[in-house]
C-alpha cells in the first residue's frame, strides 16, 4: 500500500492498548481516531496513543478519516458495533469471539457482505508465521495421518463479580473468552489434515462446570469427532492453569507447539517441536514484528478480498456453532 490505512479503535480497554501498540510497529497502518463511551476515557487513551478523540462510538464511525475500525468492546457489544461500522462503510477487525452466538455472527457477516466491507475475527494467532509453518508441516504429512489434536487455553483468575470474566451481562465465562482459541485451532488442524482450510466436527460433546457465584462457565472440556479416525480434545477455564499448548499425534510421530497463541509475542523466535521415535527436533520460526502489528498488516493486505484467508467468514461462523454446542454441554 502506498498510503497507510487509517484505523479507528472502538473501545479503550486493555486489548485496545495492545492493538494500538501493534499499530506503531505496523508497516501499513496508523491510528487516526479513538472512540469511547465518554470523552474523558477517550482522552486518557489518546495521551498514550495520540489520535482524534471521540466521546462516543457513533462519533468515531462518523469520522471520514477513519477507514477501518478495530472493535474491542466487551463481547455482547461486538455484533451491534460491527454492524454499525459496516453500515458506516468502515472495514472491521472485531475482537474474538466474533459474537455471542451463531445468529449474531451471521448477522455481522451479512452486514459486511451487504455493505461491501472487510470483516475479520481478530484471532491474531492465525496471522503469525508460526501458525503458517504448523499448517505447512501438517499438510506435508510430517507426522503421517493425524489421529488426535489436543489444545487448551486456561488460566487462574481470582473471582470478581464485576469483571467481564465472571459477569454474565458482559459475556463472561471461559468458553467465549479463551475456549474460542482451542476450538478454532483444532478445527484448523483437522481441516488442514483433510485438505481443507478448516473442518467442522461431526460430533461435539462438552462438559461444563459453572461458577456457583455467578453462573458463568469457569471450566470446560469437549471431545470432537471429525470422522475418519480423527479426534479432538479441547479445554478452557478461569479457575485452573493448564499447559496452554497444542499437541498433535499422527501415525508417524507427534508435534507440540509450546506457545500457540502468541508465538514470541514480539519480534523474535518461537518453536514447534516434532517427535519421531521419541527424538525431538525443533523447528524455529521467526517473527519480524509483534503479533498485533502482523495482524494489522494482514488486514490491510487483504482488504480487497473483503475477508481474510487466515480467518474467513465461514470459519468464524463454524467456530461460533462449535462454541454454541460446547456451551450447551
Amino acid at each position: 500500500m502506498n498510503q497507510k490505512l487509517n484505523w479507528g479503535i472502538l473501545g479503550t480497554g486493555s486489548i485496545a492498548r495492545k492493538f494500538a501498540l501493534g499499530l506503531r510497529e505496523s508497516r501499513t497502518g496508523r491510528l487516526a481516531g479513538v472512540g469511547s463511551r465518554t470523552e474523558e476515557t477517550a482522552r486518557k487513551f489518546a495521551v498514550d496513543f495520540p489520535a482524534r478523540i471521540h466521546g462516543s462510538y457513533e462519533s468515531l464511525l462518523a469520522d471520514p478519516e477513519v477507514e477501518a475500525v478495530y472493535v474491542s468492546t466487551p463481547h455482547p457489544m461486538h455484533a451491534e458495533w460491527t454492524v454499525k461500522a459496516a453500515e458506516a462503510g468502515k472495514h472491521v477487525l472485531c475482537e474474538k469471539p466474533l459474537a455471542m452466538d451463531f445468529a449474531e455472527a451471521l448477522a455481522m457477516v451479512e452486514a459486511a457482505r451487504r455493505n461491501d466491507v472487510f470483516l475479520m475475527e481478530a484471532f491474531m494467532y492465525r496471522c503469525q508465521p508460526q501458525t503458517a509453518k504448523l499448517v505447512e508441516l501438517i499438510r506435508a504429512g510430517t507426522i503421517g495421518e493425524l489421529r488426535l489434536i489436543r489444545s487448551s487455553s486456561s488460566f487462574l483468575a481470582p473471582f470478581n463479580p464485576d469483571s467481564r470474566l465472571f459477569n454474565p451481562a458482559l459475556g463472561g465465562g471461559g468458553i467465549l473468552d479463551v475456549g474460542c482459541y482451542p476450538a478454532s485451532m483444532v478445527r484448523l488442524i483437522a481441516g488442514t489434515a483433510t485438505g481443507r482450510g478448516f473442518a467442522e466436527p461431526l460430533f461435539l460433546k462438552g462438559c461444563v462446570q459453572t461458577c456457583s457465584r455467578s453462573g458463568v462457565d469457569e471450566f470446560a472440556i469437549a471431545s470432537l469427532d471429525f470422522g475418519g479416525g480423527l479426534f479432538g480434545q479441547i479445554a478452557c477455564g478461569l479457575n485452573v492453569s493448564l499447559e496452554n499448548n497444542v499437541q498433535i499425534w499422527g501415525t508417524k510421530g507427534n508435534i507440540v507447539v509450546p506457545s500457540p497463541w502468541f508465538g514470541p509475542g514480539t519480534a523474535g523466535f518461537s518453536k514447534i517441536i516434532i517427535f519421531k521415535q521419541g527424538m525431538p527436533d525443533e523447528v524455529v520460526v521467526e517473527a519480524d514484528r509483534g503479533i498485533y502489528a502482523i495482524e494489522a498488516d494482514h488486514v490491510a493486505e487483504h482488504l480487497d478480498a473483503r475477508q481474510s484467508p487466515a480467518m474467513p467468514w465461514d470459519d468464524s461462523l463454524g467456530n461460533m456453532k462449535a462454541l454454541d454446542a460446547w456451551r450447551a454441554g
